[in-house]
């Protein structure tokens, strides 16, 4: 088990700060609040002036951390929501910039009875928000088994898909997330590094909480929310997530599409947006040291410019 002080440390903080460049005045919106360590360090470089939006899906986690962090003269304002709905609720150029940290926060990790970890005995539960939708394992005994196997195979990339999703269906209810993963990992396909059943977690809870969905959903909204010269910054922990986060901005930046061998631009198309940086920047030794949760972290980053 990590020690708690690194459990909470953010990811790729410097990487954010850098790219968001909050100043006084400013108004960010954080999509995922949780233990706040993004925020806090944010908020510091906004003063007193500024405006910061904490979203989360979790009004316990959100409550407990706006207590804990509560920014000088009313800086934080506290939203609970996902974050693709936060977005929605902002007027077009309201905001300067825009922090997706996707995934689940280590405070929900850490929580056996949020059922989000098989190495701790835990419900089958998985939500990010506790209090609505269906838990990982109503989900289960209410889907058939090709169905199963859709989610497994797109969500979790898991080659056994099926033979999983048959372990699912017919074993299911499990008394636990560790009985759930010893049912699966003699079936899965185990990887290279990490515990046969990982992917099947990841599949479970992606599809509990509709997190490409959502992901999808605010990638369309983002850049429409940000004021020219505004910043949106993504980080994403596995390749679902960075694909479509990398799409999304290689849309945003893209000119000119016409074939080169016309004399003149006959599409007017113009980029909406520039990067901040080339590819996607990652966490260094040392910070992977401090934090291995940081180990799968990729933050990209692009400027609205029109």
């Amino acid at each position: 088990m990590l020690p708690e002080d690194a459990r909470h440390l953010p990811v790729l903080l410097e990487e954010v700060l850098e790219a968001l460049a909050p100043c006084p005045g400013s108004v960010l919106l954080d999509g995922t609040l949780g233990a706040g360590g993004h925020a806090s360090a944010l908020m510091a470089r906004m003063g007193a002036t500024g405006r910061y939006i904490g979203v989360d899906r979790d009004a316990r986690i959100l409550k407990a951390t706006a207590h804990r962090i509560g920014g000088p003269g009313g800086v934080l304002e506290i939203l609970h929501a996902t974050f693709d709905q936060a977005l929605a609720q902002q007027p077009p150029g309201s905001l300067d910039g825009i922090l997706l940290d996707l995934g689940v926060s280590s405070m929900q990790l850490d929580q056996a009875q949020r059922g989000f970890s098989f190495q701790r005995e835990g419900p089958v539960d998985m939500r990010m928000d506790p209090d609505s939708g269906e838990s990982a394992a109503e989900l289960i005994a209410r889907l058939d088994t090709d169905t199963l196997t859709r989610i497994l195979r797109e969500y979790g990339e898991e080659p056994r898909a099926r033979r999983v999703a048959e372990v699912l269906h017919t074993r299911q209810p499990f008394a636990d997330t560790r009985a759930l993963a010893e049912a699966v990992a003699p079936v899965a396909a185990r990887p290279k590094k990490g515990h046969a059943a990982t992917r099947t977690f990841q599949a479970l809870r992606i599809a509990v909480n509709d997190e490409l969905g959502c992901l999808d959903r605010a990638l369309d909204l983002a850049l429409d929310r940000l004021r020219p010269g505004g910043r949106l910054a993504i980080i994403s922990f596995h390749s679902l997530e960075d694909r479509r986060v990398k799409q999304a901005m290689q849309e945003a930046t893209r000119g000119c599409i016409c074939p080169p061998r016309l004399p003149a631009c006959g599409c007017g198309r113009e980029p909406v947006a520039r990067w901040l940086h080339t590819g996607a920047r990652k966490a260094d030794a040392e910070a992977v040291a401090l934090n291995p949760r940081a180990r799968s972290a990729r933050l990209r980053a692009v400027e609205r410019i029109r």
